[in-house]
């Protein structure tokens, strides 16, 4: 694993992980964005599409990767998180050693720092209004049978008539400020779909499922 250290930061405590794509066309342009102090941005480690990790920050300081954003009672998740970054543009699929390096990575963290395997989110998952990363193609299946992150499949029990998607979704930890980019959000990391902020049978079975899921 390669250090290579990003300026900016400051302390916090981990609780969650944040999954990123870099929007960019290269690692080295990733690169070059985390490491650029007039950007203020940065994320605890960066993966590579060959499956290469490179840590920016120490997991004790607080990276700015999550900026405004917020996941049930929490409104600062930078504070709160690790940020991973992976080396993606959105708009293609993730290379099986990319993900086989990030479940390493992940496991790693859970073994070392006891962050709970539920508490790995999404960046659109906690910022809906701003974020769709990291995009409809990544894997959060694999991931949760992995043990991070929640995952539910179909077929499933039906949603009642008066299930309420949007409490549904703030019960599970979404801001709901924005009604419809909360169901985006959703959409996206259960459901591998963006196409429309609307919320069919197969969705709303699933947002009840997740929600048994984390009751128990």
């Amino acid at each position: 694993m390669r250090w290579i250290e990003s300026p900016n930061y400051d302390d916090r405590k981990p609780q969650f992980v944040i999954i990123h794509h870099t929007s960019d066309d290269t690692v080295e342009q990733a690169l070059g964005t985390l490491t650029d102090r007039a950007r203020a941005v940065s994320a605890h480690y960066l993966i590579a599409r060959d499956g290469t990790v490179t840590q920016l920050v120490r997991e004790r300081d607080r990276a700015w990767h999550a900026g405004a954003s917020k996941w049930g009672a929490l409104t600062d998740m930078n504070s709160a998180s690790l940020g991973i970054e992976l080396d993606n543009n959105g708009r293609e699929p993730f290379p099986d050693v990319q993900i086989s390096a990030l479940i390493d990575l992940l496991t790693d963290i859970q073994e070392r720092l006891h962050v709970p395997g539920t508490n790995v989110l999404g960046h659109a998952d906690v910022a809906p209004r701003r974020k769709v990363d990291p995009s409809v193609y990544f894997p959060w299946k694999t991931l949760a049978a992995h043990g991070f992150g929640r995952w539910c499949d179909s077929p499933l029990p039906s949603a009642p008539a008066s299930f309420d998607v949007a409490l549904g979704l703030q019960t599970l930890g979404y801001d709901v400020s924005d009604v419809e980019a909360a169901i985006m959000a959703f959409k996206r990391h259960f459901l591998a779909d963006d196409s429309s902020p609307v919320i069919d049978e197969t969705g709303r079975a699933v947002l009840q499922c997740l929600i048994r899921q984390a009751s128990r």
